[in-house]
């Protein structure tokens, strides 16, 4: 009789326990809740319901104020603000219709606002190579960023996407804690010149992945390169009309654990078959600034590129926190690209502070080089144009390399709410000598809704 009613009281201290979770879950997942994983919470539990039948519903927002303190081609101070709202669906096949191992995915994003590295930071001639507030670009508009199914073979070994989407989410995919583009997401597209279309743009694609192991896997992909889906207007087109190549991307991918630590490690090689101008000759092998004559047309463009990233402490044992490094580096045509090469290295320390263990802080520092070519051709148009003075509308910016330089703290406000100060320091403004350095003061929002 003792031993039952010894466990007739311990079921009811682990019932009493459990009640208490599943009463501070209840709360957590209430709209605006600090620890809820969305602003509008579990929406009484609806949204975890459906989660489990398959069908996981994604919101979210991304703002980033940017402001010249110092320097650059104007330095008439200013801020800038840009952002951009996403809205989505993540569908699990297996759980909705008993599709075996797949899943498939839409979103939209809409992006506004205006970019202080234009006008301000940049001479408006040349702009930077840069921008000191990454989540601008591609137009005020409505895109559909992703509309892909995909699916796993052979126990998982063999994994196929196609449908509609950018080289950047597979392919040199890099995350995006840092404000400065230099220092986020898929870096190939900020550089491969008008052939790799990152988020959020898209096209149509295919990508196929093969597990070699659980730490190795290879894939190689397919993406239609349009640029009429670059134009206003064209955010949903799905035609193939203006195609005007295919860009094939290979990689080879990595991840280990080094003392137990996570890393991932990413070579890998780019074609585009389109057509692309040469930057300096024209047909004849002479240079085009000078005789005039149309630029060389060459049938493809290449390139490839390098990604390290490399957990190397924890923080008393805790894993989630410590100091991570990672580097980026690609390499491009030098015939056809206007970027021939592009650096970057960065530091992120997760949870500094015991009072703050989910807030993290970065440093990075980037270059990127334009092609000597460019730089030449220039040279040959401002002389074919009789100009000598920077200040003439007609001279062409002598163009080399910039260097950008970001540190930021990320307060990691709520689960589902992070806000990032930064400052960034750039060097040579569009690779032009010419512009004054410029001290950019940034703060990034990132929300779940």
């Amino acid at each position: 009789m003792k031993k039952k009613h010894v466990n007739a009281r311990l079921i009811c201290q682990v019932s009493a326990a459990a009640a208490l979770v599943l009463a501070g879950n209840a709360m957590a997942a209430d709209a605006f809740s600090s620890d809820s994983k969305w602003m509008t919470g579990d929406w009484g539990g609806e949204r975890t319901k459906l989660i489990e039948q398959g069908i996981d519903i994604k919101a979210d927002y991304v703002g980033e104020v940017g402001g010249n303190l110092h320097g650059g081609y104007n330095d008439d101070k200013t801020a800038r603000y840009a952002d951009q709202f996403g809205l989505g669906v993540a569908l699990d096949l297996q759980k909705l219709w008993g599709w075996d191992n797949t899943q498939a995915k839409i979103q939209l994003t809409n992006r506004n606002g205006y970019n202080i590295s234009n006008d301000r930071v940049g001479d408006p001639r040349a702009g930077t190579l840069s921008s000191s507030q990454e989540v601008y670009g591609r137009g005020h508009m409505v895109r559909l960023t992703q509309l892909w199914i995909q699916h796993q073979f052979f126990d998982n070994k063999l994994d196929v996407k196609a449908g509609y989407f950018g080289e950047g989410e597979d392919f040199n995919t890099f995350p995006c804690d840092f404000q400065n583009l230099a220092f986020c997401g898929s870096q190939v597209g900020n550089w491969a010149t008008n052939i790799w279309y990152n988020w959020p743009v898209s096209q149509a694609a295919i990508r196929v992945k093969y597990n070699i192991n659980d730490e190795l896997y290879a894939q190689i992909g397919a993406y239609n390169q349009n640029p009429s889906q670059l134009e206003h207007g064209n955010g949903f087109k799905l035609s193939g009309s203006g195609t005007a190549g295919t860009v094939l991307p290979v990689e080879l991918v990595w991840s280990p654990k080094v003392n137990s630590l996570p890393g991932e490690y990413r070579i890998g090689y780019y074609k585009s078959t389109a057509d692309a101008n040469d930057v300096l000759k024209d047909a004849n092998g002479n240079d085009a600034a000078t005789t005039g004559d149309a630029y060389r047309v060459h049938s493809s463009k290449h390139g490839y590129w390098f990604v390290a990233q490399q957990q190397l402490t924890s923080h008393n044992g805790d894993a989630s926190r410590g100091l991570n490094i990672a580097a980026n580096a690609t390499f491009h045509d030098k015939d056809t690209n206007f970027i021939d090469n592009y650096q970057s290295v960065m530091f992120v320390y997760k949870g500094p502070f015991d009072a703050r263990p989910k807030d993290d802080v970065g440093i990075g520092a980037a270059r990127i080089h334009v092609n000597d070519d460019v730089k030449k051709n220039a040279e040959l148009l401002n002389a074919s144009n009789g100009v000598s003075d920077y200040d003439n509308p007609v001279f062409s910016p002598i163009r080399d390399t910039e260097y950008n330089y970001e540190i930021n703290y990320g307060f990691h406000v709520t689960n589902w709410l992070t806000v990032r100060p930064n400052l960034q320091y750039i060097t040579h403004p569009g690779g032009v000598d010419a512009v004054d350095n410029a001290l950019v003061a940034g703060l990034k929002i990132q929300s779940v809704f």
